[in-house]
């Protein structure tokens, strides 16, 4: 323990010896007033002088961007209201699907639909190359995506993402986002499903009459059936006229052999008579 302290306090000793010599050192080269110097002196007499207010540009009153689908709607205010207020939610130009109610269509529907849209589809020009592209519940009520034949969008559609133009039976335009590399309708085609009122099992002929425009026909499912019901009317009617036929012809037959055996029994009565008589005058 005693050799320890010994080394302990030799270690100290000659650490306290180093610190003065340095110490000696540094006042010969008179290095502490060098360090003085080179600090930076404050200057009691220099007062801060207060901050100016920056001054506010005016406001320049432009135009607002606005898009041209919703020119002629009353621009939306951002100013703070109550909370005792009461908010009107926004309109849009269609209503939101159901989804809870969605209207299946029934595969003898949906393939007489494919089958009018076929005939539509003949009597277009062929010039203008065109497809069917009957209606699911994803391209009309959730997902509203619409994917266009593969083939069809390689052979003539853009090879990038481009705006497409649908034009309906009306004549009226409605804007899509054609992605070349999905080959498909996105951004566009839900607002036009709706404010067509598509639903599954319609049957929609697409006609490219330009690079970027296509005219579709529409052929309704409920249309469809409609007439499917009316031609099954007419031929029940047809049934029930052709049985009233049927009963009529079998009437008349059964009439016209009641008749034939009445005569038939005169006939017999009345030779039977002449019969006995000539045996009387025997």
């Amino acid at each position: 323990m005693v050799g320890a302290k010994k080394k302990v306090m030799s270690y100290e000793e000659v650490r306290r010896q180093r610190v003065e010599e340095n110490k000696k050192r540094m006042e010969d080269l008179n290095l502490l007033k060098l360090a003085k110097h080179l600090r930076p002196q404050p200057n009691p007499s220099s007062n801060p002088s207060p901050a100016k207010p920056r001054a506010r540009r005016p406001a320049v009153l432009a135009p607002a961007r606005r898009s041209s689908r919703i020119a002629d709607q009353p621009s939306v205010s951002y100013r703070e209201v109550s909370a005792r207020m009461h908010f009107h939610s926004r309109t849009f130009s269609y209503q939101r699907r159901d989804l809870l109610n969605r209207v299946y269509a029934s595969s003898e529907v949906r393939q007489y639909a494919i089958h009018r849209a076929e005939e539509l589809q003949s009597t277009l020009d062929p010039e203008h190359p065109s497809f069917v592209k009957p209606m699911l519940q994803s391209h009309v009520t959730g997902g509203f995506w619409l994917g266009l034949p593969s083939l069809f969008c390689k052979t003539y559609l853009p090879k990038e993402d481009e705006m497409m133009t649908l034009i309906d039976e009306g004549e009226e335009p409605s804007q899509t986002k054609y992605l070349a590399g999905k080959t498909g309708l996105s951004g566009g085609w839900r607002g036009f499903a709706i404010d067509h009122e598509l639903v599954d099992g319609d049957a929609l002929v697409f006609q490219l009459v330009s690079p970027t425009e296509f005219k579709v026909h529409i052929i309704r499912a409920n249309e469809v059936g409609g007439d499917s019901e009316k031609e099954n009317q007419d031929e029940e009617e047809e049934e029930e006229d052709e049985a009233l036929e049927k009963g009529k012809r079998a009437k008349a037959k059964a009439a016209e052999k009641e008749n034939k055996n009445e005569e038939d029994d005169d006939l017999d009565s009345t030779r039977r008579r002449s019969k006995r008589i000539r045996t009387g005058r025997k």
